[in-house]
């Protein structure tokens, strides 16, 4: 008989939901992709119950369920902290003290309340749920980093806001054993300091990040010995300390204060308003720091303990332009970074505990590793897919996959931007060719078309490339596999374009419209890329459709980025994916082997209130 561990994240931000079945990762989502609500920290009922019926099982069924911290020592650190800093914060206490003494303190039974009712929508009444088990938060960033990596042994590096206390933590990972070696508490943290800096440049706390990541190449790294000598105390070994009387992330709502402000000359940028160059410098800086401390934190921890491998997690490790460097630096022989790196992946983390560690099962290392691609969400037929097109009376053609992946190279080549939905939905932030939009690398307009009128952001927003496992190092300075969009490289030189005297004078945003080499939809300011490369292995098609392109044109890339507009999660189903393609300038659908061009589709679909008539369950 198969034994099951659930695995939950919630009421703190990005929840989701992770299922092992005898420690294989069979099924994960995020809350966000069903409820449609970016960055849920609700309950992930939705989530839970996917994971069920993805084995067609009750929650009687599951052996243990485990959440991903322990919240009474996070109520312990909320304390301590307010009661350091009193009375200032007090406004900000009273607020998270309604929160706990409403819900959190009684987290137990709140969750077991909330696993009932998914019992009970499942139609299973009378059934007792399993046994729920808590474990620590950088402990679940350090499993889901270390036992789906391909290493037998590896140091584990998890950097992130907070915990319950811990805020950069290392450990050893050997076999099924995860040890701790040390860490730095609240409220130090690195990943608190980015945030910081998203905050005051405008973006908002906690999804922003990556945008200042992608605006720091627009800016000079005028203010990273101001912020050393002002702001953070970096060691020789990359452990550090913050100067907390610039900052109010322990105190109250805001993560800056007047200290902060005056020192660099200006209050906090409000969004949607003016980026200037000020901002790009800032960005800049703040980015060469981060890369700083991670190098420092890394060399030590490879001479501390002579591991060759390093696993990372946390959210500090979606941070690709940094994931870049340090692999550039060969401090460890091989890095493996848990694509979910953020909270939802500590659902994940938090099954792996209670299967290796509670239940001390032995753990089977995958040479790959054992992530399936990510590709652990739902997924959809081509029956449901037409069943549902036919119901809305959408207009559509079917094609074998031969015939598809040709139509498609056409279409890219012909600059036309296509929504790829392919198998099953992704787990982590990154669409990987399950949920993608996709175009014409090649194509000068193909960022700022993207940007501007499907996606409905940021004009300075780079795109990753999808490239073809075996033609990575032709295209990039790189020869390793990066299959989760995780590493940022320099594209070949011989691809790149020689800027003339007067494109180089450009500064900040203006650099935005000069093509940087013959691939310019991917090809960054400072001519990096953040690349995903596709494998055969575990996603065949995603894989046959760019062997299509490169058939067709020698170009062996794709654009990918996520299928989604601005403010709303990547797309789940069908009808997500319908929805996004009619309220935006995409001209090609593709639902498995179902195509719909837009010139096609009927006015009255571009209606709305029309559209969630058909919505399904």
């Amino acid at each position: 008989m198969s034994s099951y561990v659930l695995g939950l994240s919630c009421y703190y931000h990005d929840s989701a939901a992770a299922l092992l079945k005898d420690g294989e990762i069979i099924s994960a989502a995020q809350e966000e992709r069903f409820s449609r609500k970016k960055h849920d920290s609700s309950f992930p009922k939705n989530a839970v119950s996917y994971c069920l019926k993805s084995q067609k099982i009750s929650l009687s069924d599951i052996k243990e369920i485990v959440y991903y911290e322990k919240p009474l020592i996070t109520f312990e650190r909320l304390l301590e902290t307010y009661l350091g800093t009193a009375p200032r914060g007090g406004r900000s206490f009273i607020a998270a003290m309604q929160v706990w003494l409403k819900e959190k303190l009684f987290l137990k039974a709140e969750l077991k309340k909330n696993l009932k009712a998914v019992q009970n929508s499942l139609g299973f009444h009378s059934l007792k749920t399993p046994l729920l088990l808590f474990s620590e938060h950088h402990l679940s960033h350090a499993a889901a980093a270390f036992y789906p990596s391909p290493y037998k042994e590896s140091v584990i590096l998890c950097m992130d806001g907070v915990g319950e206390w811990a805020t950069t933590s290392a450990w050893i990972g050997k076999g099924k054993d995860i040890e701790p070696l040390w860490q730095i508490s609240f409220p130090h943290s690195l990943g608190l300091l980015y945030s910081a800096f998203t905050y005051y440049c405008g973006f908002k706390v906690n999804s922003g990040e990556y945008k200042l990541m992608g605006l720091a190449p627009y800016g000079e790294s005028r203010y990273v010995n101001k912020i050393k000598e002002n702001l953070i105390d970096i060691k020789e070994d990359g452990t550090f300390r913050l100067e907390m009387s610039y900052f109010k992330y322990h105190r109250g709502f805001r993560m800056t204060g007047r200290k902060f402000h005056k020192l660099f000359g200006s209050p906090p940028r409000q969004g949607e308003t003016e980026l200037t160059q000020f901002h790009m410098d800032l960005a800049a800086s703040i980015q060469v720091v981060t890369e700083e401390i991670i190098l420092k934190l890394a060399k030590s921890l490879r001479e501390e303990t002579g591991i060759e491998n390093l696993c990372l997690a946390g959210g500090v490790a979606l941070n690709c332009v940094a994931n870049g460097k340090l692999l550039k630096e060969n401090i460890f022989d091989d890095i493996w970074i848990q694509p979910a790196s953020g909270d939802a992946g500590s659902a994940l983390g938090a099954a792996l505990v209670g299967w290796h560690q509670h239940q001390e099962q032995e753990r089977v290392v995958n040479s790959s590793d054992s992530m399936k691609g990510t590709y652990l969400g739902p997924e959809f037929s081509n029956v449901d897919i037409i069943n549902y097109l036919e119901q809305i009376k959408a207009p559509f053609q079917t094609y074998s996959d031969p015939e598809l992946f040709d139509r498609l190279a056409e279409e890219l080549e012909k600059g036309h931007v296509i929504g790829w939905f392919n198998g099953p939905m992704e787990f982590g932030p990154r669409a990987l060719g399950g949920r993608s939009i996709i175009g014409d690398p090649r194509n000068k307009k193909m960022q700022s078309v993207m940007n501007l009128k499907i996606k409905y952001r940021e004009s300075f927003r780079p795109f990753a490339p999808s490239v073809l496992e075996e033609d990575v190092s032709n295209q990039f300075e790189m020869n390793v596999k990066s299959p989760y969009m995780l590493l940022v490289a320099p594209v070949k030189k011989e691809l790149c374009k020689k800027m003339t005297e007067e494109e180089d004078k450009l500064f900040g945003i203006e650099k935005l419209n000069i093509p940087r080499s013959s691939l310019p939809a991917i090809t960054h300011v400072d001519y990096s890329a953040r690349v995903q490369t596709v494998s055969k292995t575990t996603n065949a098609r995603y894989h046959e459709l760019i062997s299509a392109f490169k058939r067709k044109t020698g170009c062996p890339i794709i654009v990918n980025t996520s299928f989604n507009v601005r403010g709303e999660p990547i797309v789940c189903t069908p009808q997500d994916a319908y929805r996004c393609f009619m309220r935006t300038e995409i001209d090609v659908l593709v639902l498995q082997n179902q195509i719909l061009f837009k010139s096609n589709q009927p006015k009255v679909g571009r209606d709305e209130t029309w559209m969630q008539e058909f919505e399904l369950d």
